[in-house]
């Protein structure tokens, strides 16, 4: 009852959104004569900030349209390498007519990005696409808004994830890189690690960005609640059915708007801070400032439906049991045992001041993946860097992205000197 209900308030909205945003231009235009009337600059200002809070925020386009390559700008292609019921694994293509760019771009390694599925898009991830397109070719795995997937195409567990991220490194072929970034790098770990029992080939390296491997460790208020409230409450609380206007009508979720509220109510005196400041700025004429603003929650304020069945299977498996680390986990009957992985090397990496992922939560990978020798096993904490910091802004681009390059690099030139040859690369 609460997703129609939070539906009817959003149909009722849409239209004050729209004259807000009307309103806003009518007293900012310089031909309109409103624009000169006392307090019109303030008028102006508040009527945009009740544009934003009322309008739907969309998932936004990557809009990454071209990448600097060995000092040529090249064009980029989003492309879909791979369609499934929940995720669309989506490759940038680079192309150049360049001939030194072009023989670069052959030999650059192929890197896999696991994006979250954990209420924002992967869009999200859009700066640590942009850093990786001048050393790597560059997959990501797009999840669908559960909203929007049929009932027909049946249930989605966490179990299917992991299935989902098996198939994609099988696809991108034995000299594929992983990175995950927070939620997934539980379930990865898991798909690498079952790869390996089962005797095929694993990636040449994982990257681990703050991820809750075992979230006993330091834990944050995002564990706190998963570890507090039982596996019922979740069900009962925050589990409900996709209205009828959309595909997906009548699938159990847990809604983008619930999850919404839930980061706000983390840090609400900071976005109310920051919704000041952007008041401010568009009275002070301060452009730039105000267009970083709308970017920034423009990404942050789209999310999508989480189903029902994964997240239920999230909680329980990583947050309650601790399955990964108690070495009790199973998927589809075979036991995770990271233990057996051998030839990929490792690097963690968590943020000092992350309030998702606490300290050592992401570091435990290293003592599960025992069969991993040391001098292939890496971690870096990242100073004065926020969860989001690690894969996004000047700390990811100046920090963090040059050390993950050079572990990808280096691992890569090791695994081809190896075996002697080059092997089967991604055309």
């Amino acid at each position: 009852m609460l997703y129609q209900i939070y539906e009817t308030q959003r149909a009722l909205m849409a239209p004050f959104s729209e004259f807000a945003s009307a309103s806003a231009k009518l007293y900012d235009h310089p031909l309109s004569p409103f624009a000169h009337t006392p307090w019109a600059q303030r008028i102006s200002a508040s009527f945009d900030l009740m544009h934003r809070l009322a309008k739907e925020y969309e998932k936004p386009p990557f809009g990454i349209t071209s990448a600097t390559v060995n000092g040529v700008e090249v064009a980029v292609q989003e492309q879909v390498a791979a369609k499934k019921p929940f995720c669309r694994l989506l490759r940038f293509k680079r192309f150049t007519d360049n001939p030194k760019a072009l023989e670069v771009m052959k030999s650059q390694p192929a890197v896999l990005v696991v994006a979250p599925l954990s209420g924002h898009h992967s869009t999200l991830l859009r700066d640590t696409v942009k850093s990786l397109l001048h050393d790597h070719k560059v997959f990501i795995t797009d999840w669908t808004d559960a909203r929007m997937v049929p009932l027909e195409e049946g249930a989605f567990h966490l179990d299917d994830y992991v299935g989902y991220v098996q198939e994609f490194i099988r696809l991108l072929g034995p000299d594929a890189h992983v990175i995950s970034v927070c939620q997934p790098t539980v379930p990865v770990l898991a798909a690498v690690s079952l790869l390996a029992s089962g005797g095929e080939f694993t990636p040449r390296t994982m990257t681990m960005m703050g991820g809750p491997i075992d979230a006993r460790r330091s834990p944050t208020a995002v564990n706190n609640l998963a570890m507090n409230k039982s596996h019922g409450w979740f069900e009962n609380n925050v589990i409900y059915r996709v209205p009828h206007n959309y595909p997906g009508a009548g699938r159990r979720v847990y809604p983008g708007f619930l999850q919404h509220t839930g980061f706000v109510a983390m840090n609400p005196d900071r976005h109310l801070s920051s919704h000041y400041d952007y008041f401010l700025d568009l009275i002070r004429g301060d452009d730039d400032s105000a267009e970083a603003h709308r970017q920034f929650y423009d990404e942050y304020n789209a999310v999508l439906d989480m189903p029902a069945e994964y997240y239920l299977d999230t909680i329980k498996t990583v947050f309650q049991d601790f399955a990964l680390v108690n070495g009790t986990w199973r998927v589809r009957g075979e036991l995770v045992q990271p233990q057996d992985i051998t030839t990929t090397a490792l690097l963690t990496i968590e943020g000092e001041l992350d309030d998702i992922s606490g300290a050592g939560q992401t570091r435990a990978a290293h003592d599960l993946c025992t069969g991993i020798p040391k001098n292939r096993q890496f971690h870096i904490d990242v100073q004065g860097a926020g969860h989001y910091g690690i894969f996004s802004g000047r700390r990811w681009r100046e920090v963090v992205y040059p050390e993950v390059r050079s572990f990808i690099a280096r691992h890569n030139q090791a695994a081809v000197a190896a075996t002697g040859q080059a092997v089967r690369r991604v055309k």
